[in-house]
């Protein structure tokens, strides 16, 4: 099977996780794909096939050197984001790319005037959507350039490599992705997320991490009666909401600028709830974000009594950085594999999370590398044939450089 007609064919499985659920996966629709991947990687004849009753799945390219090379794994997530549908996907592609506005559909268009990044694509097929869908190339895209990788390799003998293994898990897009991932079963040395942008991102920078869910308690009281005895939680959450530093939110930063992230208030009168996320680089400016919370809930609880305010903070990641750093030969590899298949390697961090964040402190070194995709979790979503086809030959090359080198 050719690498675009996989991934086309693996858009046709709606697999949207959902922060509302409490199941492993998150949603059930999500292991029709598993069991479907699970099968097409038995027929693709690798060894060790396994979808467990989380489901992830698990599955080995043997060796084909007498080399002692390190076990090194590839991994994508399949479910996609909450944020916009993936049911009834509509994919086109769009050949030679000429630079123009693309429509979708009747009065959707995708612009290069709204999103420049096409202009880095003009001559390239590019797939993109109806403009009612999301795509899924964030991580089916992944998906298909690991599966076309390991089928080259096992049909291409004289590429000397040793075991590779390959894992495909849920609900990533809900931050959950790694929590049931079994490090000791994966059994490598380390490990890659196939999860990435356009051509040529590596990163093994990323936010630390942490939610933060504000709760008031008010009092209800008629509100013709209600002076010296109404305690309105709506109006204080708007209060505690402005109190935060109005510059340091994401629509207002970059780069390694942290940010507080405000998702969500439900509220009434005796009852609210703020919802916030909290992202930074560095570590000591991350614990003092959360420090600055849990010390603005208690001037609040001085102004309107105690009780009134309380903070549930709780660390959600960390930035694999400090992970990665002691073993930079993993770094090294990838961008001489980059380099050899004449892609530019564009190292950056990350203004987000990832699996590989949560593994490398499980113990499995794993930056994140492209996949192709533009404009996530949208309509406007697209990725290019000629970039998925370079992330496949990044990992060909992976492989082979791992097998050539002492480690």
């Amino acid at each position: 099977m050719e690498l675009t007609e996989r991934f086309l064919n693996y858009t046709k499985f709606d697999t949207q996780s959902s922060e509302e659920s409490q199941s492993v996966p998150s949603t059930s629709k999500q292991l029709k794909f598993a069991e479907y991947l699970k099968k097409e990687l038995e027929n693709e004849g690798l060894a060790d096939v396994e979808l467990d009753g989380k489901g992830y799945i698990y599955a080995t390219l043997k060796g084909n050197t007498a080399k002692d090379v390190p076990t090194i794994g590839f991994i994508s997530h399949y479910d996609t984001s909450p944020d916009a549908s993936g049911e009834g996907v509509n994919p086109r592609i769009v050949r030679n790319y000429d630079g123009g506005d693309i429509q979708l559909s009747e009065g959707i268009v995708s612009s290069p005037k709204k999103f420049p990044e096409l202009l880095h694509h003009v001559g390239e097929d590019l797939i993109v959507t109806d403009g009612h869908t999301l795509l899924g190339a964030d991580d089916k895209a992944g998906i298909a350039e690991i599966m076309q990788a390991v089928c080259y390799l096992r049909d291409h003998p004289e590429i000397e490599h040793g075991d590779v293994r390959v894992a495909f898990n849920p609900d990533e897009e809900i931050g959950m992705g790694a929590h049931h991932f079994d490090v000791e079963k994966f059994g490598c040395r380390w490990g890659y997320t196939i999860d990435g942008g356009d051509i040529g991102e590596l990163e093994y920078e990323n936010f630390n991490a942490a939610s933060a869910k504000i709760n008031i308690r008010g009092v209800s009281v008629h509100p013709g009666y209600a002076k010296g005895k109404m305690v309105n939680a709506s109006r204080l959450a708007a209060e505690f909401a402005t109190a935060m530093p109005a510059g340091e939110t994401p629509e207002a930063t970059t780069g390694y600028e942290g940010f507080y992230h405000l998702i969500g208030i439900k509220s009434e009168t005796e009852k609210a709830t703020l919802s916030y996320i909290i992202r930074d680089h560095d570590r000591r400016k991350f614990e003092n974000r959360k420090a600055f919370i849990a010390g603005l809930v208690d001037s609040m609880n001085a102004k309107y009594g105690e009780g009134t305010f309380s903070a549930d903070i709780r660390d959600q990641y960390y930035n694999m950085k400090e992970m990665i750093e002691p073993n930079m030969h993993v770094i090294d590899i990838v961008t001489e594999a980059m380099a050899e298949c004449d892609v530019p390697a564009k190292v950056q961090p990350i203004r987000g999370g990832t699996d590989g964040a949560q593994l490398s402190f499980k113990g499995l070194p794993c930056p994140n590398i492209f996949a192709g995709g533009v404009n996530f979790h949208g309509p406007y979503e697209f990725v290019s044939i000629q970039v998925m086809r370079k992330a496949m030959e990044v990992i060909i090359k992976i492989c082979e450089l791992t097998a050539k080198k002492t480690l």
